[in-house]
């Protein structure tokens, strides 16, 4: 790693210093306060703040750099500034939800996940993509241990730790064909994606492309679809909600999500030769997540379990973008389908964070938010944190004019989009395996669309369970100023969104075309990224 590495990952040293601080500081701590939260919070400042100075005009356009293990373009700075408002966000909703004596812990695990969250942003290296992924998964182990209540938190918590150690064994399998396919041909074998991919294509072009192309490609699919909870590994994500606070659901519901996304993304067009299989078992994927999370949902009358199998069938929506941007790689429409995908991350995790920390606000001291009961009635008693959860819930269901309605617009207009232009058109003659294809990714549409539907049915339960159910309990919420401040903040952002949909998908589109740069070419040369009053990024390597 050369120093221009580390400049370029100056914000993700910042979090990774104020977390190791906060481990220590919180375990020397004689008493209890939200000091530590507070202290993360500027931390988090700090990096946005550097992160914001190394900004050029020329970031959010087709412009790639590499710096060493890293790549840095527009997908990576937009992952980074999302992840530290996750941070931020969780930070916030965690002022009063910890256990006594444990939120220097607690605190410093959610920073240890948004610095892994900021790494896979970048990382275009398996060696780093894999250690960035698990910087992510084993202080969410120690979040979820800490957040446990009882024996049902217990068991959800081991169920949890031990599938994620198989996915991890499974994608890490995976990554040692990649890097054996990386020596085929003669070339000296490697770990970095651009060689992986140069490899690959040489290969292709020669008629030696190894089938274990195809096997790598299914064991990094699985390796990842646990952190999408994608079907079939999504059957932790029910108890595991069930067995932790509101804010650790919300937490795990959000940041592998986004991780698992981006790297799949990096992967995936690193690995040319399998878009036939990839196509046809990710839409397969996708169809199976989306359409099990929502039925599952309806029959459910736990509220995080709900919103459990309600983030399994948001992984599904997500892999439809993918799948868009499989059917041509080089063609425009790949690019908004993957930006379709980026743009619906976004969505779906402000308004699910939002959505959590607006139920660990109204938790009753130790007691959480656990059925629609205790939810009943407090559109009079707490009109605003009812309007706010009413708001996420429209935008999880995709209703207009919320932000959530344009993400799912940009998810199912691209299959739309391929299956128009695979129609004939002046009388052109379209081969049969194509219409089939566009009449594919018709089917992928309409069932994408009911499956919306369905999804609005158990959200709207919820929001008829504040305001047309009577009080059961009229006890006064305690989750703290700071959940309230969070889900404020997602709820304005949610509207925002909504009303100005265009700033996040020009943002979006320029994720995606970085994303599908051809990695075998030289990186563009940039001028050097400048990071005011501390240094300055030499000119990344080629």
């Amino acid at each position: 790693m050369t120093l221009d590495t580390v400049l370029l990952l100056y914000p993700e040293i910042v979090v990774l210093l104020v977390a190791t601080w906060t481990y220590v500081g919180g375990a020397f701590a004689t008493r209890e306060s939200a000091r530590w939260n507070w202290f993360a919070l500027g931390g988090l400042a700090v990096a946005a703040l550097q992160l914001y100075r190394q900004l050029e005009p020329t970031v959010f356009t087709d412009q790639v750099s590499t710096f060493g293990p890293m790549t840095a373009d527009a997908l990576m700075y937009l992952a980074r500034f999302v992840a530290l408002a996750v941070g931020a966000v969780f930070v916030l909703a965690t002022m009063r939800s910890t256990p006594r004596g444990q939120s220097g812990e607690i605190v410093g695990s959610i920073l240890m996940v948004v610095a892994g969250m900021m790494l896979v942003a970048g990382a275009t290296e398996l060696v780093t993509l894999f250690l960035a992924l698990e910087l992510i998964s084993i202080p969410t182990y120690v979040i979820l241990y800490l957040g446990r209540r009882g024996a049902g938190g217990d068991e959800a918590v081991t169920k949890y730790f031990f599938l994620s150690i198989l996915s991890s064994a499974v994608m890490l399998y995976g990554f040692s064909f990649l890097y054996g396919l990386s020596g085929a041909g003669g070339l000296a074998a490697s770990t970095k994606l651009a060689d992986i991919r140069a490899s690959l294509v040489a290969a292709e072009a020669a008629g030696t492309l190894s089938p274990l192309a195809s096997v790598a490609f299914v064991l990094v699919l699985a390796g990842l679809a646990f952190k999408l909870a994608a079907v079939p590994f999504h059957f932790y994500a029910p108890d595991v909600y069930h067995g932790t606070s509101s804010v650790n659901a919300g937490l795990l519901a959000v940041a592998p999500k986004i991780a698992g996304l981006i790297a799949l993304v990096r992967l995936l067009f690193a690995m040319p030769g399998v878009e036939s299989l990839a196509l046809a078992v990710i839409s397969a994927v996708a169809l199976l997540t989306m359409t099990l999370g929502n039925v599952m949902a309806l029959w459910q009358a736990n509220v995080r379990r709900m919103l459990a199998y309600s983030s399994i069938a948001h992984g599904g929506y997500l892999l439809i973008g993918l799948v868009v941007a499989l059917h041509r790689p080089d063609d425009p429409t790949a690019q908004s389908g993957l930006a379709a995908a980026l743009l619906y991350a976004v969505v779906y995790s402000v308004a699910s964070a939002g959505a959590f920390a607006a139920l660990a606000y109204l938790a009753r001291g130790t007691r959480e938010v656990e059925t629609l009961d205790d939810l009943a009635g407090i559109g009079r008693s707490q009109p605003g944190v009812a309007a706010l959860l009413a708001v996420f819930m429209f935008s999880l269901a995709g209703i207009p004019p919320l932000v959530g309605f344009w993400g799912k617009l940009a998810i199912f207009t691209g299959p739309l989009d391929v299956y128009l232009a695979s129609l004939p058109s002046d009388g052109a003659v379209v081969a049969d395996s194509a219409l089939a294809l566009g009449q594919w990714y018709l089917a992928l549409a309409v069932i994408g669309v009911l499956n919306a539907a369905v999804a609005a049915a158990y959200y709207l339960r919820i929001v008829a369970a504040m305001y047309f159910r009577p009080a059961i309990d009229d006890a006064e919420p305690q989750g703290g100023l700071g959940a309230l401040a969070a889900a404020t903040l997602c709820g304005l952002a949610v509207v925002a969104g909504g009303i100005f949909p265009g700033v996040g998908l020009k943002y979006a589109q320029s994720a995606g075309r970085a994303a599908l740069a051809p990695s075998s070419e030289p990186p563009i040369e940039a001028t050097a990224h400048a990071v005011r009053g501390v240094s300055r990024l030499p000119t990344p390597d080629r």
